[in-house]
């Protein structure tokens, strides 16, 4: 059975999406395998998903075991000793501890296999009883066929259901989750719940903190503009460049069909600073223009005029330098291509369309000219 290894070594068995259906219900195990059931089934129709599987099952052919232990004790066989016999006989039982060669080893008590391979063998064995009679077994056990889980595993405490998915082509690992989570918000009763592990645990938790870092880089640049220019409204003026540059990221993600992964989420927040650094050259030329007593539409033309062959010789440089990222190939280049594409596109429309605006946005958040406050 041939699958993709987990993208990080350790987190998981498997590559694909990793969960558990937790009962947090009174019920047992078979209301547990009657809605594992029912979740699968719905999302095997999801087209975002793909191998969707679960390792439980409470069909498993078993036999419960029953002791009759008024029996026992009447038959003058220790309840103790019934037990260690069953145990070490069916099971195995951990006897001692030696050492060997300067290593330690377990000494476990466990019978052949061929002895202990059928029911009907538990007449062949025997306990002691208190007058020295041997008893067998089968006089005081009972055994029932039935069905039942094989391995009950618990999550949080909570008994659960492990299921695995993987994202169908053309889909992605986030388009997956989503799909996982309305099936199961649609399918699932109240008393069961999706709970992720592995790296989809992961991948949501740092989900929600690429926004959190684009908007804390933005906070960090107001910050030092409105310091720098001793003004609240004029780094607006160059915090409005940014979403050029983030409209050109995304236009030429979604062009190469390239998903918002994390690598994407790491070129946007490279962006902030890059497109604040062309509208600051414009910016700070045209403060020191209206210091010296032109009003704020010259002031901001002439600067633009000024330092577009700068903006655009420096910019050129950092986008040609990135052109490797984008177009590379071989190992590990699904990453590059996300970076680079992000970065390369971005800058592009920074570049070419964000100098146009910055001088008008300089005017509105400039404040009044010399003479309209004199």
């Amino acid at each position: 059975m041939p699958f993709n290894p987990p993208p990080i070594m350790g987190m998981s068995t498997t590559g694909g999406l990793e969960g558990y259906i937790q009962n947090r219900s009174a019920g047992g195990s078979v209301e547990l395998a009657a809605q594992l059931n029912k979740f699968l089934e719905a999302a095997r129709k999801r087209p975002e998903l793909t191998a969707v599987s679960s390792s439980f099952s409470a069909s498993v052919p078993q036999y419960s075991l029953n002791v009759d232990e008024v029996k026992a004790q009447s038959m003058g066989v220790s309840l103790d000793a019934l037990y260690a016999t069953l145990q070490g006989t069916f099971g195995n039982m951990y006897i001692n501890d030696f050492t060997y060669m300067g290593r330690s080893f377990k000494v476990m008590m466990q019978a052949e296999g061929e002895y202990r391979a059928r029911p009907d063998q538990l007449g062949g064995i025997y306990v002691k009883s208190s007058n020295g009679s041997m008893v067998p077994l089968s006089s005081l056990v009972t055994l029932t066929p039935s069905l039942g889980p094989d391995i009950v595993e618990r999550f949080n405490v909570f008994p659960s259901a492990k299921v695995m998915a993987s994202p169908a082509p053309g889909y992605s690992s986030g388009d997956a989750i989503r799909a996982v989570e309305e099936t199961a918000k649609e399918t699932l009763d109240s008393g069961f719940t999706l709970a992720w592990t592995g790296t989809t645990y992961q991948e949501k938790l740092a989900g929600s903190s690429s926004a959190s870092a684009l908007l804390l880089g933005m906070l960090v640049v107001f910050l030092i503009l409105a310091a720098q220019y001793e003004k609240w409204s004029l780094p607006i003026a160059v915090l409005l460049a940014v979403p050029f540059a983030l409209f050109g990221a995304l236009l030429g993600t979604w062009i190469r069909g390239l998903s918002n992964d994390i690598y994407f989420q790491i070129a946007l927040v490279a962006l902030v600073g890059l497109a604040a650094k062309n509208a600051i050259l414009i910016v700070e030329f045209a403060v020191l223009l209206k210091e010296q007593g032109m009003n704020k539409a010259q002031a901001a033309l002439h600067a633009s005029l000024l330092r577009f062959r700068p903006i655009v010789m420096t910019s050129l440089a950092f986008i040609l330098g990135c052109v490797p990222l984008a177009i590379s190939f071989g190992a590990g280049a699904a990453s590059r291509h996300a970076i680079g594409t992000a970065v390369v596109c971005g800058m592009l429309i920074a570049t070419g369309v964000a100098p146009m605006f910055v001088p008008w946005f300089f005017t509105l958040f400039a404040g009044k000219d010399k003479q309209e406050q004199k």
